[in-house]
């Protein structure tokens, strides 16, 4: 980045753009939370990084053409004429050259209608004042419009450069961000942005489900993710893009949990660290969203979940899908909700075949999902007898090592059982593919043996069919 902001003003030294370059936004803002030692652990980046944003006094799309001109540009500019911005490549860089502007907003829409500006204009139509900070290219020299971009830095507050509700009515996406932010960086949001947020929670509907996803899986995996999900449901933001999961929020559990549906689900996801990923942060934020519509009270005041985990996993499947989530992902995710009891229910006493069985069920996702059962126990009631995991992956280690070159698959496959049987396709055929793969992994049937898994079928579909 340094290198291609050497190249830009050397490129536009002694031209009429000399000083009327500025530096803006994330940039800016890092160099000064890093510098401030109450920010030693906050999250400084975004995970693929930002882009570098310069704010012109002047037409950016007129600098874009002046620096491809010059050939220091890796291809021609991307110009938004409506936006008066331009996106140039220097030194494997991107930058966002924008002409300072003002913006005026229809109420059904986030895009704005702009015209030029001054530099105050440009400032003021921002997000928040740690955001607002200008450093002149040139001369060195850092501009604070507002007068409370330093303050809000050292004092690690978030709030908009003016009346938030005018800030939130414009742009709703704001007000994610601002969660993002306050995660991120573990910054307060100052309470009159937060009461703008509460009553303008219901603007976020305008804003496509794309870019409600982004933000939201920028909050869930930062490292301080837990806060950032309550206050997205104190805000009143969550229960606009994934009210079954603030629905969560007051349902009491049983003796094997201390805290409510909520919270329990807050701990869970602590416990899986960014590091392994979006699925099972996603997996542990959803597992019991099922417990809402499944939970009920016996005669002796028991309550219990039954079938939380199917409700569950079809509940987060439609809630990814609103957001526009990958199907791949979806899918993944609504898998390790169903089975998220399967690990949970091991015990000392099961034969190898049935953790070869595990092991054959879970796939590929068999380490998600031993996590994501570490993770919900850990939640979960200390007092209570819980599955020892170190011997269950001792127990996997041993199964896989021996079914190593093996193969475990049903000697027949579904057209064979079809032909054998005379029957159609449909769900019918795999179950009986199933009942054959549970065989041979019994060690009851050979993979091979063909003849003995036809009249073990023949049997079984026939005996069936009679009862």
């Amino acid at each position: 980045m340094e290198h291609a902001l050497k190249i830009l003003r050397e490129a536009t030294r002694n031209t009429p753009y000399e000083g009327k370059l500025y530096l803006v936004g994330g940039v800016v803002r890092d160099k000064y939370l890093a510098g401030n030692l109450h920010n030693q652990h906050a999250e400084l980046q975004e995970p693929n990084g930002e882009d570098v944003d310069i704010v012109v006094e002047g037409n950016a799309l007129r600098l874009a053409d002046f620096l491809f001109d010059k050939g220091i540009c890796s291809h021609k500019p991307v110009k938004y004429p409506r936006f008066g911005t331009a996106m140039v490549t220097i030194a494997d860089t991107q930058v966002e050259l924008a002409t300072a502007r003002k913006e005026r907003y229809e109420p059904t829409s986030r895009k704005p209608h702009t015209q030029p500006g001054t530099l105050l204009d440009d400032v003021m139509r921002r997000d928040f004042t740690i955001n607002t900070l200008l450093e002149n290219l040139h001369t060195g020299e850092v501009i604070d419009f507002t007068g409370k971009a330093f303050a809000d830095i050292a004092n690690r507050v978030i709030r908009t450069p003016r009346d938030p509700r005018k800030t939130f009515e414009e742009d709703p996406l704001r007000m994610l961000r601002a969660v993002r932010f306050a995660a991120r960086l573990r910054f307060a949001i100052h309470p009159e942005t937060f009461a703008a947020m509460q009553s303008m929670a219901h603007r976020l509907e305008i804003v496509s489900p794309e870019r409600v996803r982004d933000e939201f899986v920028k909050i869930l995996m930062s490292n301080n993710a837990a806060w950032g999900l309550e206050t997205l449901l104190e805000s009143g933001l969550l229960q606009q893009f994934a009210p079954e999961l603030a629905a969560t929020r007051g349902v009491t559990q049983n003796v094997y949990h201390v805290h409510d549906v909520w919270t329990h689900t807050l701990k869970t996801v602590e416990a899986i660290p960014p590091k392994d990923g979006l699925l099972l942060r996603l997996a542990a934020l959803l597992h019991d969203i099922g417990k809402v519509q499944t939970r009920t009270v016996d005669e002796q005041g028991n309550v219990h979940f039954y079938g939380h985990q199917t409700v569950g996993a079809e509940m987060a499947r439609n809630l990814l899908q609103r957001l526009r989530f990958p199907n791949s992902l979806i899918n993944n995710v609504a898998f390790l909700i169903l089975m998220h009891l399967r690990v949970g229910e091991y015990h000392n006493q099961w034969s190898d075949a049935a953790v070869r069985r595990l092991v054959r069920d879970l796939g590929d996702l068999l380490e998600e999902a031993i996590k994501l059962t570490e993770a919900d126990k850990a939640a979960a009631n200390p007092d209570t007898v819980t599955v020892n995991l170190r011997e269950l992956r001792e127990r996997i280690a041993k199964v896989q090592e021996q079914m190593q070159g093996k193969q475990f698959a049903s000697p027949l496959n579904g057209d064979e059982i079809m032909a054998l049987l005379g029957i159609g396709p449909g769900p019918e055929v795999g179950a009986l593919k199933a009942f054959l793969e549970c065989e041979v992994i019994e060690g009851r049937l050979k993979p091979e043996d063909k003849d003995t898994a036809s009249e073990l079928l023949r049997r079984k579909y026939f005996t069936t069919k009679k009862a």
